[in-house]
């Protein structure tokens, strides 16, 4: 663990965002008072988004879906 002053952080902040990319949890002080605790994502928080992840598939067996609903609006 590291504790580095408000003003340090802001200098060094991209140095600091790769220590705790390595595991480094960092505690981050203002006029002597903790203000934020800096640390990794546990593993289940590095999960990728929904909206990134493949969509579902819909099929049926026989006909194609889209062949089935064209049919149904013919004879409605």
């Amino acid at each position: 663990m590291k504790t580095v002053t408000f003003t340090e952080f802001r200098k060094h902040a991209s140095a600091l965002f790769s220590d705790v990319q390595e595991g480094e949890i960092i505690h981050v002080v203002r006029h002597g008072r903790p203000i934020a605790e800096i640390s990794p994502l546990h593993p289940e928080e590095k999960k990728v988004p929904s909206w990134k992840r493949p969509g579902l598939r819909l099929s049926i067996k026989g006909d194609n879906l889209s062949k089935a609903i064209l049919e149904e609006r013919e004879f409605s």
